[in-house]
């Protein structure tokens, strides 16, 4: 029953640490855009606009649940769920740290270290293209589906260069697991021995996320263009 418990604080100290995050990232890229252009960025809500990503959340929760008509509904919503679970998911096996002692309680930093990490690593995210595709599909409109298809292509091609540049760590740990990899740096960062790999990992991870110079998929110039 120990082993659940803190399973369970582990799962959840994750999600709050990742969510944090990511909304704090938000503010603050929010704000270095904000100054490039010359304009203040988010300073309303709380001091400095620090509270902004709390309103946005708040925001989020109450907003209207529009479908498409026409639209297969359970797919409709379980698309996103699909790829926000897959993303999180992906957590499990990243080690944070390493050994620590809470409350006469020894625990590693990582909520499982399972042999195969860097796989299932692989594999969860890998399996997010899923939602991407469901999302265009289920929503009845061709333009959906094609934006779809054509996210998917991307991540996809993406992933094969991700996973190549990946072949390099493998052959200088000899292990699938992210802890060994990570124990196999102490010398000598991996990043100085296959350097050509980290820029194509690192340029991969980016498409990956659909952020700039790699957001086609995101569309945002043809939005704007209705």
């Amino acid at each position: 029953m120990e082993w659940l418990i803190i399973a369970v604080v582990k799962s959840v100290l994750i999600l709050f640490i990742l969510l944090t995050a990511f909304a704090y990232t938000t503010l603050l890229e929010r704000k270095l855009v904000g100054r490039i252009q010359v304009r203040f960025g988010p300073n309303r809500v709380g001091p400095f606009g620090l509270l902004q990503p709390l309103a946005d959340g708040i925001k989020l929760a109450f907003k209207e649940d529009l479908s498409p008509a026409g639209a297969d509904r359970f797919v409709f919503m379980l698309a996103p769920i699909i790829s926000v679970v897959c993303a999180l998911a992906a957590f499990a096996v990243i080690p944070i740290g390493g050994t620590i002692s809470v409350f006469g309680i020894t625990t590693d930093l990582v909520l499982a270290d399972v042999p195969i990490g860097i796989l299932y690593l692989l594999g969860v995210t890998s399996l997010s293209v899923y939602g991407i595709m469901l999302a265009g599909w289920s929503s009845n409109n061709k333009y959906a589906l094609l934006g779809g298809v054509r996210s998917a292509a991307q991540v996809i091609s993406y992933e094969l260069a991700l996973g190549l540049s990946l072949i390099g760590v493998l052959m200088l740990t000899g292990s699938l697991r992210l802890t060994d990899v990570i124990s196999a740096q102490q010398g000598t960062w991996f990043i100085f021995l296959q350097p050509l790999g980290f820029i194509i990992y690192a340029i991969a991870g980016i498409a990956e996320t659909n952020r700039a110079p790699f957001d086609l998929a995101e569309a945002e110039q043809e939005l704007t263009a209705g």
